[in-house]
């Protein structure tokens, strides 16, 4: 079992809690070593000054903020230690919100919170109140040197705290270029938008998270898989790719025709019929329309 990042209590009011923070994500990412391609030995990164290239060592390192282009003040660990919050053990609720008042580019990182011993009352208290009230407690939390702004909510049976980034972290969208105005300034007719909402409908359905893999990670693992097997054999194993979905490369759409065709594709395949004739495509129509041109041509000629 995971050990906890961080012990205190979730405080709300005169309401202490003892709780344990777990980790609420599992990094599952694919690390690589740098190596030296001739001998295939690691490759060894080291700290060095930057005008004389001899190596320092840890004792010799200090921090500086770099105010202006090559010109830095020294920050020293009393410093930092000073400007850390003095409260390091509770999670201190300072107001409740409803859950979606909290916009989703403020979420960050997910944690899980566990009742300590003889605390399962006060954390199935809280939990079961945030689930009836459809509230979130606001809360801070220090840890090691940095003070975090979170969120306490709810979560089928446990308490979840999430990591929330301050208002400064956020770029806001007005601050690009984006479409505005109404439907009906980009020539998006009504009947556009009832097919779209018949598309959503058609595709609509439960969030089932397992269903979701991250294929590219799968996919280098069977490689590295084969590397292994081969006992280090240099030959190069190349997957192929798709092939190129027929439209990517248009530039005009047709939003009705694709919304259609969208739909048709989601809906069951009607008994079969006799096909009527089909347009010549692909060479066949290529081929026709040179035809015709030289045909024209001549006749413009005489």
């Amino acid at each position: 079992m995971a050990r906890p990042i961080w012990t205190g209590t979730l405080s709300f009011g005169l309401l202490n809690i003892p709780v344990s923070l777990m980790p609420g994500e599992r990094r599952t990412d694919i690390s690589f070593r740098m190596l030296d391609a001739r001998d295939r030995k690691p490759i060894r990164f080291e700290r060095v000054n930057a005008d004389t290239g001899e190596e320092v060592p840890w004792k010799d390192i200090v921090k500086a903020f770099e105010y202006d282009k090559g010109s830095y003040v020294v920050v020293e660990k009393e410093d930092i230690a000073s400007a850390a919050p003095q409260t390091h053990d509770a999670v201190e609720v300072e107001s409740f919100v409803p859950r979606e008042e909290i916009g989703l580019r403020f979420y960050e990182k997910p944690y899980i919170l566990l009742p300590g011993k003889k605390a399962e009352k006060g954390y199935v208290l809280l939990r079961e109140t945030l689930k009836s009230t459809g509230m979130a407690g606001i809360a801070r939390v220090v840890i090691r040197t940095r003070e975090y702004l979170c969120a306490v909510l709810d979560e089928g049976d446990a308490l979840v705290l999430m990591m929330l980034r301050y208002p400064q972290e956020l770029v806001e969208p007005d601050e690009y270029k984006l479409p505005t105005g109404k439907a009906a300034d980009y020539r998006i007719s009504p009947r556009e938008i009832a097919m779209a909402k018949d598309l959503i409908a058609s595709m609509a359905g439960k969030w089932a998270p397992d269903t979701y893999h991250d294929e590219f990670r799968q996919r280098l693992e069977a490689i590295i898989r084969k590397r292994i097997k081969a006992k280090g054999s240099t030959t190069r194993i190349v997957e192929e790719g798709g092939e190129e979905r027929e439209g990517t490369a248009t530039n005009v759409v047709d939003f009705m025709a694709l919304l259609q065709q969208s739909l048709e594709s989601k809906r069951r395949t009607p008994a079969k019929k006799k096909a009527p004739a089909r347009k010549a495509t692909g060479k066949a129509a290529t081929k026709a329309r040179k035809s015709s041109t030289r045909a024209t041509r001549k006749t413009s000629q005489r």
